[in-house]
């Protein structure tokens, strides 16, 4: 299923989402003009799960939490989890405002990453990308707006189905699905090998569900929306 919308209103411009969306876009394009030296670069901004257990020796590496969220390794990368913003990332943000939300979206993904890291202990894979920031706003949603609908998109045969689905539906079968994935690559996890960074995403899940109601600045809508 592929999330087109959703039907709660944005009383906001949603600066800080949008600026989210820039930055990952902008970092993205300067990785694709790095050629040979990507890699490089990735391994420097990247989170490293070895080289973060050794933060206490190297205080910067904890940078690198932040600066892995705005890296990204392909183009379905980037397009899915901006998708995933631009969608979900409004509503919080109207909700928390924009200086909240900033500061929850970092903490998010600086959670995930750690997440990640001591499933991957030892591992010098580096892990990117925003999922596990965008995680914790899915989380946030699926708090404020449990009964709020979205758009999905369902491949069938050849033909593009959309279709409204409860958000608690949604995002509690995203939410299930990343831990049991999880749950089964903790070996290949142990062995280093890459792949889909499962814990970073159910770390931000579960952060974004814990901070949804004290960093909450505005009331959500009393009502359920359908488009």
């Amino acid at each position: 299923m592929i999330p087109l919308g959703d039907s709660v209103p944005s009383r906001h411009f949603p600066f800080v989402t949008y600026t989210l969306i820039l930055l990952n876009t902008l970092v993205f394009l300067f990785e694709l003009a790095l050629g040979p030296h990507l890699n490089q670069f990735i391994m420097l901004f990247g989170a490293v799960p070895a080289r973060l257990a050794q933060f206490h020796h190297y205080p910067l590496v904890l940078l690198t939490l932040i600066t892995s969220q705005f890296l990204h390794g392909g183009w379905w990368h980037i397009i899915g989890n901006m998708l995933y913003l631009w969608i979900f990332g409004d509503n919080v943000e109207d909700l928390m405002g924009p200086s909240r939300y900033l500061l929850f979206y970092l903490l998010a993904g600086c959670v995930a990453g750690i997440a990640q890291s001591v499933l991957s202990a030892g591992s010098m894979v580096p892990s990117i990308g925003a999922s596990g920031a965008i995680a914790g706003v899915l989380g946030a949603y699926l708090y404020y707006y449990p009964k709020g609908w979205v758009h999905v998109g369902i491949f069938v045969f050849i033909t593009l189905l959309v279709v409204d689905v409860p958000a608690y539906l949604l995002l509690g079968f995203w939410f299930i699905s990343q831990f049991f994935n999880g749950v089964t690559a903790i070996g290949h996890a142990a062995m280093g090998s890459g792949g889909i960074a499962w814990w970073a995403h159910v770390g931000g899940f579960l952060t974004g569900l814990l901070l949804a109601a004290p960093l909450r600045k505005r009331e959500p809508y009393p009502q359920t929306f359908r488009a």
